[in-house]
């Protein structure tokens, strides 16, 4: 065995360090009985960090014991629900005590003046953060390569990629440093670098979690999301962050779900529609063969297989594309070199200012995507491409709709791959732009929807040059607004699946 391979199994050893046990639930219900305490699961998780960490680079910032100590809650209080319960922010997400970089030496020193929604909640509960993970400079990326400060590494093999844009998040779970971790989906950012890395990538219903302190990309696609060990954990995290804020306007009035009440009720009659579009010759065979012993399991559990037609999906990049970097170069605009962050030295000029400030602080794959973005913007090329984009967003969510809703194939959920490939390489896909975009194939049409997703670990894949087996997640996508029946199908998922990919 390879260096790199032993010390990647190394780095799957458990999370019960010291006597730490791996689940959320299961270290908040043992600080509420008072047979741990708070501070003991956080410095056992720092503990692992500093062990990992310098193989993995999945942190930008790493808490103090004095810092998580002021977040730490008597146990055994009602609202506990997290007490003591480790967990990593991924560093697109304000918070007080850190810096919140984005991974760009736009932001490289700054400090937010409040904590996000999601934050505030979760410490609310409990939950005591540990550090900020890393991630693709301003969400902009499927590998973590783009970060300004370092890529992040597979703990299955270092040699390969995480996933993006959260893939610190994904990793820290994955190498068992933390049991949680929060993320932002705006393409596929939590449930591909889940999919990579063999945990649970919740990703929810558009609205459903205030976006409150989250660092803007494309304001109509972005979505805070949960990485998680198990699909029960991420189901406790999603209750804690639902909910209605004054502070968002885009966040949904509804009242939070449920989740925890049913996620082991397997669904009634579960309907499972699988797109033709899912099934591509243009599919790693390693993914195409977990999707038929996933559907093969889910069958053997009772489910019903379905399969539809969404021609749309084919025309999801694209759209996603356009969208999503016509929002950028808005969003972004504000990093100008006045107001916060970088600010070019002895500029001659105001123009000079701006174009330095936001030439040396930006990376090239942003710089990238602010000028598309602006050029579907700009007159003449706004009904071209901008204008069709929403068009074609209408129809993709139409298409959904059709599933869930209409003729013989009213189904649950939608069954489909994460990705079409397993982890790949570092470096792998840096210099071909095109070639990244399309592992968002299967997750970006989601986005489009404004519907919930999540990933699930379904098996682990064989693939030639890698250092050991690699971890695949199958996606399922639910209606608006129902990750109650969601989670209950990736409930079901989890357990028919449970012998084939296991991270720990």
């Amino acid at each position: 065995m390879s260096d790199s391979a032993s010390h990647s199994s190394g780095l799957l050893a458990s999370f019960r360090v010291s006597g730490i046990p791996c689940s959320a639930h299961e270290v908040a219900g043992m600080v509420a009985s008072r047979r741990l305490g708070p501070l003991e699961a956080a410095r056992a998780s720092l503990e692992r960090l500093r062990a990992v960490e310098p193989a993995l680079d999945a942190f930008l910032s790493v808490a103090s014991l004095d810092a998580t100590s002021t977040s730490a809650i008597s146990p055994g209080e009602p609202s506990s629900t997290l007490a003591g319960v480790p967990i990593a922010i991924k560093d697109n997400i304000c918070t007080l005590e850190s810096p919140t970089t984005c991974a760009s030496r736009m932001l490289e020193n700054y400090r937010s003046p409040f904590e996000a929604t999601a934050v505030a909640k979760l410490r609310a509960r409990g939950a005591i953060v540990v550090g900020k993970t890393n991630l693709d400079e301003f969400g902009m990326g499927s590998s973590t390569e783009h970060s300004a400060f370092k890529p992040t590494r597979n703990p299955w093999d270092l040699a390969r990629v995480p996933g993006g844009s959260s893939g610190g998040s994904a990793a820290a779970v994955a190498s068992g440093i933390v049991p949680i971790a929060l993320g932002s989906d705006t393409g596929g950012s939590v449930r591909q670098p889940a999919s990579f890395c063999g945990v649970v990538g919740l990703k929810p219903t558009y609205g459903r979690v205030s976006r409150h302190g989250l660092v803007a990309y494309a304001s109509s696609l972005d979505q805070i999301g949960v990485l998680a060990s198990t699909v029960r954990d991420a189901s406790v995290v999603l209750e804690a962050l639902c909910g209605e804020d004054p502070l968002d306007a885009t966040s949904s009035s509804l009242p939070p779900p449920e989740l925890l009440e049913s996620i082991d009720e397997p669904v009634d009659g579960l309907r499972l529609a699988v797109p033709a579009q899912a099934r591509s010759g243009a599919n790693h065979p390693e993914i195409t063969r977990v999707m038929n012993e996933t559907i093969s399991a889910l069958q053997h559990a009772g489910a019903t297989i379905v399969d539809v037609d969404l021609p749309m999906l084919d025309e999801s990049v694209a759209a996603y594309y356009v969208v999503a970097m016509a929002e950028a170069s808005s969003n972004l605009a504000r990093f100008d070199g006045v107001r916060y962050g970088r600010r070019a030295e002895r500029p001659v000029d105001l123009m000079d200012l701006y174009c330095r400030s936001r030439s040396e602080g930006l990376g090239a794959e942003v710089k990238r995507r602010i000028l598309l973005g602006t050029h579907v913007l700009s007159a003449g090329y706004y009904d071209a491409y901008y204008a069709t984009a929403l068009k074609v967003r209408r129809l993709i969510k139409n298409a959904f709709d059709f599933c869930f809703a209409t003729t013989g194939a009213a189904c649950h959920a939608l069954l489909m791959p994460v990705a079409p490939t397993p982890a790949f390489k570092l470096g792998e896909k840096q210099t071909d732009s095109m070639a990244m975009y399309l592992e968002d194939v299967y997750t970006v049409p989601v986005n489009l929807a404004g519907l919930p997703a999540i990933s699930v670990p379904a098996g682990l894949g064989r693939v030639a040059d890698a250092a050991g087996p690699l971890p695949v997640g199958m996606q399922l996508i639910g209606r608006a607004f129902d990750e109650a029946t969601l989670v209950r199908v990736a409930r079901m998922l989890e357990l028919a699946c449970a012998a084939a990919c296991s991270p720990r």
